[in-house]
């Protein structure tokens, strides 16, 4: 089926990277009912062949490095027209890094898990827990002292996931250090970013839904 059918128009551009990645997204193949996917931020975006990494087929990579909740609900209609098999989402960490709370990044991405599951209540959805972050590179400075604040959004996306009847997928245990909130350091690249080891980890923990 030809993109143009389902992809419509994006307005909302913040950033030339967001207005790049839904212009390509627009010239692709549309996202159909056999597709699963991928929707986040970098995390998302860097992991690349989500397909290979995950051992399917038709997985398609839908992260935008920077993305927030607001940015992917304005995307949507790229994504649920078609609807597709599966979507697995992780968002919050660039809401959180714009400086509001815990319980307000929380709200943001329960609005978004709403909207998702009322235009397309037919599709499975999976909504991942916030990762964890390494605050000792000291690269993040709009996330310096929020190490602590994310397991509390994850509290509260577990919650939500819970009382819609959502899977939530809890992969925040397998990403800290032992006894911490800190994301391990062979897991990530810079603090934020996952390593391939990490990849390698986060694509495990999927593939059970799969």
């Amino acid at each position: 089926m030809a993109a143009h059918v389902f992809a419509q128009k994006v307005a909302y551009r913040p950033t030339r990277h967001y207005g790049e990645r839904v212009d390509m997204f627009a010239s692709l193949p549309a996202v159909d009912s056999t597709a699963t996917v991928m929707l986040g931020n970098s995390l998302t975006e860097y992991g690349g062949d989500w397909g290979r990494m995950l051992r399917a087929d038709n997985v398609v990579n839908r992260g935008i490095a920077g993305d927030d909740a607001m940015g992917i609900a304005h995307r949507l209609c790229q994504i649920l027209p078609g609807k597709p098999r599966r979507i697995f989402l992780m968002v919050g960490i660039n809401d959180l890094s714009h400086g509001i709370t815990a319980a307000q990044t929380a709200s943001l991405v329960c609005r978004l898990i709403d909207r998702i599951r009322r235009d397309a209540p037919d599709t499975e959805l999976y909504v991942q827990s916030v990762l964890p972050i390494n605050e000792s590179t000291g690269r993040w400075k709009r996330l310096a002292g929020r190490t602590d604040d994310i397991p509390e959004i994850n509290r509260l996306l577990n919650i939500h996931c819970s009382k819609l009847g959502i899977v939530y997928v809890d992969l925040y245990p397998k990403f800290v250090r032992r006894g911490t909130n800190v994301l391990r350091r062979e897991l990530t690249s810079d603090g934020l970013h996952l390593s391939p080891q990490g990849y390698k980890l986060w694509a495990f923990e999927l593939r059970k839904y799969m």
